[in-house]
């Protein structure tokens, strides 16, 4: 079996020669909403629990990342919303078309400086929100065990502005 890097794990498209790779579009599209999609990462049969990160703002090298629709999430705002998230709502739907499937039963965002003081080499992990549910619909839970889905996918409004990358003035 061939070894799978950490972003196809993920999910996650990084830039490549200066253009950013993705396969959905939401600026095309004129769509507010954000979506990104992250692989769920581990699963509990008997417990209907599925882990996972929701979102990852800077990989182990210090790389701000790209999600699905060419968006950049800086790690200040990414754990406002988590915070509000969790504060909110902790409720998991299916395919951001029905609610009640699931109920959020642990998330930690991981900072730099939560890294520093849990003891975890700043760079060992990403920059991220991770995540897990406790799937409560049995349907759904069948198609996380089968694979149907097998990521997260976090719903959110931003407000998008565009980002001018530095050039190298060697």
């Amino acid at each position: 079996m061939e070894m799978q890097t950490m972003y196809e794990l993920l999910g996650i498209h990084k830039k490549v020669d200066k253009e950013k790779q993705n396969v959905e579009n939401s600026k095309n599209n004129n769509q507010s909403v954000l979506k990104g999609r992250f692989k769920i990462q581990k699963s509990e049969d008997d417990k209907h629990l599925a882990f996972g990160w929701a979102s990852i703002s800077i990989d182990e090298a210090g790389e701000q990342l790209v999600d699905w629709q060419e968006d950049m999430i800086d790690p200040e705002e990414l754990e406002n919303a988590a915070y509000d998230f969790v504060r909110l709502y902790r409720e998991g739907g299916e395919m951001h078309e029905r609610g009640d499937c699931a109920i959020l039963v642990e998330s930690v965002v991981f900072t730099e400086e939560k890294m520093e003081a849990m003891g975890i080499p700043v760079g060992t992990i990403p920059v991220g929100w991770w995540i897990g549910f406790l799937v409560t619909d049995e349907d759904v839970w069948e198609k996380v065990k089968d694979g149907t889905y097998s990521m997260f996918s976090i719903e959110g409004e931003a407000e998008r502005v565009e980002v001018k990358e530095d050039v190298d003035s060697d």
